[in-house]
C-alpha cells in the first residue's frame, strides 16, 4: 500500500473515557473488530473490518478528559513542515511534531476558526487500510465551522488543495479537491447548531444499509442528530455515539437526485 498522497485524509482516533463501551458500540453499528491495546502506546487499540485497519480508540490521558470527539488526519510528508505552515497560516498547534515509535510522526492543531484535526507523516503505519466503499470504513469527512471564510484559506495554504463552491443559496458548502478529486467538504454551521457546539470535522463511515445502522446506533444508546436522509452521495444519517462523539454513516449504493453544481474558486 503506497503512502498517501499530502492532505489526503489518512486515519481517524477517538478518546473514550469507557472505551469497552465504545468498542461495544461501534462493533455493533459498524462491524469492527478491535486488536490489542499496547500499554506503551496508552493502550491505543486499532479498530478494523476484515483484517483492514479502519480507525482506533483510546482511553484519555490523565487531565485530558474532555468531551469525546473524531480526530481526522491528513497525510504529510514532513510533519515539521505541515505544522510551520499551520503557525504561518493562522492555526495553532495543540500537540508539536512528535515521532510514535516507528509507525509515523503526529501533530494535532486548531484551524483559525477552532477546528481540531491532526497531521500524519506515515512509517510503517500508513493510515486506512480499508478502500472507502468498505462498510465500516471511512468515507468522507467535512469541516463544520462557524468562520468558513478562514477554513477556506487555511486548508488549501497549508494542503495543496484546490476548491470548489456548491451553488446553493440555502447552503454554504465548499469542497476541496486533490488533483481534481474531492477529499473534504467543509460546511458552514447555521443558528440550529446550539452555541456550545464546538466547530468539529464529521467523520462518515459507510454502512451497508443507513436505516439499518441507525435503528442499531439508537438502541444501544447513541442519538440521532440528522436524517436518515436521500442524496446525490447516498443515503446518510448524523449520530452522536454514547459518549457524545459526533459521527455520521452513509450507504454510498442508495442515491436520489442529481448531483450538485459546483464552481471553482480561487
Amino acid at each position: 500500500m503506497a503512502v498517501k498522497p499530502e492532505g489526503m485524509p489518512c486515519w481517524a482516533d477517538a478518546m473514550f473515557t469507557d472505551v469497552e463501551g465504545a468498542k461495544t458500540f461501534y462493533g455493533e453499528v459498524l462491524g469492527w473488530t478491535f486488536g490489542e491495546a499496547p500499554s506503551e502506546y496508552g493502550n491505543y487499540t486499532q479498530a478494523y473490518v476484515n483484517g483492514k485497519a479502519v480507525a482506533a480508540v483510546v482511553p484519555p490521558m490523565s487531565g485530558q478528559e474532555e468531551q469525546p470527539q473524531w480526530c481526522l488526519y491528513f497525510a504529510s510528508p514532513d510533519a515539521a513542515a505541515t505544522a510551520g505552515k499551520i503557525r504561518d497560516n493562522g492555526g495553532e498547534l495543540v500537540m508539536d511534531p512528535m515521532q510514535v515509535g516507528d509507525f509515523g510522526t503526529m501533530c494535532l492543531a486548531r484551524d483559525p476558526g477552532g477546528v481540531v484535526f491532526g497531521v500524519w507523516q506515515a512509517g510503517s503505519h500508513e493510515g486506512f487500510e480499508a478502500p472507502m466503499e468498505q462498510p465500516g470504513a471511512f468515507c468522507w469527512a467535512e469541516v463544520f465551522t462557524r468562520d468558513p471564510e478562514k477554513s477556506d484559506a487555511f486548508f488549501p495554504a497549508v494542503f495543496p488543495y484546490t476548491a470548489q463552491q456548491m451553488d446553493d443559496n440555502g447552503i454554504d458548502f465548499r469542497i476541496f479537491n486533490l488533483s481534481g478529486n474531492p477529499v473534504l467538504g467543509r460546511m458552514k454551521m447555521t443558528e440550529d447548531f446550539p452555541p456550545d457546539v464546538p466547530p468539529y470535522i464529521n467523520v462518515y463511515f459507510s454502512v451497508t444499509n443507513c436505516d439499518d445502522a441507525v435503528a442499531t446506533a439508537t438502541k444501544l444508546g447513541g442519538i440521532l442528530r440528522f436524517g436518515p436522509m436521500d442524496s446525490p452521495f447516498g443515503r446518510f444519517a448524523a449520530l452522536s455515539d454514547p459518549e457524545g462523539a459526533s459521527f455520521s454513516v452513509i450507504d454510498t449504493t442508495t442515491t436520489e437526485g442529481e448531483m450538485p453544481k459546483l464552481t471553482d474558486v480561487s
